[in-house]
Parts: C-alpha cells; structure tokens; sequence
C-alpha cells in the first residue's frame, strides 16, 4: 500500500498516515483504495479497502459523513462510523482522527506531549466557516478542550500537517469565494491569482496556513502549494473529483500509539 508518512515534528506516541488510489480492490473509475462509501463503489470493495487501510495504520480509522461544516466531534471506542462532522479529536489510544478527501484539504493536528490528536475537512466551505471561525478554528478548539488549556496557551504546543488537496494552479473559484475571504482577512487576498471572465485561483493550502497561524501555530508542515502535492494534476497517485467527477476518496489519518 502507498502510504504517506507525515514529516513533522510529532512525540513517538502520535502516528500518522495519508493513502493514495494505490492498494486496493475498487474496479475503475475508484481504481483502486477507494474508501469512500458514498461515491457509488461496490460496497464490499469499500469494506475490503478499509480493512486493509485499518491493517495498515494498525488502528481504528473511524470514518465521518463530512458535510463541508465546522462540527468537531470528540470520538471514543463506541463512536461508529459514519457520525455527522468534519473534525474530531481523539485521546484514545488505537483510535485514528481520519479524514476523507478527492479535492479538500485534510489537517492533521498534535500536541508536544503527545496527549491528544485531531482532524479537520478543509474544503473552501468549511475552512471560511462564519464570522471567523470554520472547521480549523472548530478543530484547535476541541484539541485544546482535550488538553485542559485555553486556546491562546494550547497553540503554541501543537503541530499541524496538512495533506494533498487541489493546487493553486487547479483551483478556479468565483469572484463570491475571494471576496468572502478578504472581507474576513485582507490579507488573504495574496492567496488569490486573477483568471479571465472574473475567476480567480485559489490557494487553498495557503488559505488554511494563513487561518492556522491565526489561532497560534506556527510549527505548519506538509502541504506547500508545490505541484507534487496537487490531487488534480497527480492523476496517478490521487482520486481528484474536480477531475474526474465520479471519483473515489483517499484519507488522512493521525491516532495516538
């Protein structure tokens, strides 16, 4: 299986792993580890594909119904799959934050201690949220619940590793999507390139950096922007549904060892 292994400075105790298309069963077009259950794939290949994903981590992915919201569910050992969020944060052992993905953005966040772990799906959507706050400010939150501290003292122990999503160069947007970020952040502005007819491309990974040092951190990793981290133009290694349309979805997982 093509796993991904986060580079980031995370404790011993904090695992995680982002997976390809690569390593399952799925026939075309979810060719081939599709771990999605809602996309139209047979469902046993989506059970067969999760199993080895699970055997893989060597823990519990506990799969959510994203709805490009800012609900951060806390999970535990009862907590099935398939509850209504799109951010969780775990301290129980074995048991993997994961977040699915063919286009979003997937935020892996831990502690210096290694005491908690979180998720969030950063769509546009999601990421902008309402006066100020999305999934990310939602996602820090609830790991500094976890942690027993406020927000503004928690961030600066935390580490975020952000995952594949659509690049910069991919991403066309309408004139709505930049002018809701501006009047939030003005600075957000340099995350926007202009494109004829009034589109705009949009750097969604800058965007989350941007909303992550805002809450506090700084030690940010993974996803740059460069074209290697791109699921449009990396057709080989990701599903891509901006591509594609009708796609399977890979996943971003962080759990505590």
């Amino acid at each position: 299986m093509d796993l991904l292994r986060p580079d980031w400075p995370a404790p011993a105790s904090v695992r995680a792993a982002c997976s390809t298309r690569k390593g399952g069963v799925s026939a075309p077009p979810y060719d081939s580890l599709n771990l999605g259950d809602h996309v139209g794939d047979d469902p046993s290949a989506v059970a067969a594909n999760r199993a080895r994903y699970a055997a893989a981590l060597g823990a519990r992915p506990v799969f959510l119904r994203q709805v490009h919201g800012s609900t951060a569910l806390r999970l535990d050992a009862g907590t099935p799959d398939g509850v209504e969020a799109d951010a969780c944060v775990s301290t129980t052992r074995g048991l993997a934050c994961t977040i699915m993905v063919a286009d979003c953005l997937p935020v892996l966040l831990c502690d210096d201690e290694g005491r908690a772990v979180a998720a969030a799906h950063a769509g546009w959507r999601g990421l902008l949220g309402a006066q100020g706050r999305g999934v990310l400010e939602a996602a820090v939150g609830a790991l500094a619940r976890e942690l027993g501290q406020p927000l503004e003292r928690a961030a600066p122990g935390l580490h975020a590793w952000l995952g594949p999503c659509i690049g910069p160069q991919a991403f066309e947007v309408g004139p709505e999507v930049r002018e809701a970020f501006v009047a939030g952040d003005a600075g957000a502005d340099a995350c926007f390139t202009p494109r004829p007819a009034g589109k705009w491309l949009a750097d969604l990974p800058g965007l989350a950096r941007r909303r992550l040092r805002a809450c506090g951190i700084e030690s940010l990793h993974g996803n740059d922007g460069s074209p290697g981290w791109c699921t449009v133009t990396q057709a080989s290694r990701f599903f891509s549904h901006r591509r594609d349309r009708v796609s399977g979805r890979f996943a971003a997982s962080v759990w505590l060892a």
